[in-house]
């Protein structure tokens, strides 16, 4: 589950989500920005790489999709992986 992307994780994760066109990276030319939610609310992550993120409304970033999924979910580590793994259809 740590190799998950995190532009799949969202994906696996949120009940909507979509980039934002009008984003404009400042330093990293392959950061994008999605606005998000999730049954805990509306997010607006920042992802750079396969595997960095950061909410830019709180303030809270981290790495990988079982960090994301426990921002995103409040839930703790163990449910994280095992949500990913239901949605991606795969054991933990």
């Amino acid at each position: 589950m740590r190799n998950i992307p995190v532009d799949e994780a969202l994906s696996l994760l949120a009940i909507d989500f979509k980039a934002d066109p009008t984003y404009r990276p400042l330093k990293d030319p392959g950061s994008r920005r999605w606005h998000v939610r999730t049954a805990y609310g509306e997010f607006e992550i920042l992802t750079t790489g396969p595997a960095k993120w950061y909410d830019t409304c709180v303030h809270r970033g981290g790495g990988g999709a079982i960090d994301l999924a426990m921002h995103l979910l409040h839930v703790p580590f163990v449910n994280a992986v095992t949500l990913l793994a239901e949605a991606r259809g795969s054991a933990p």
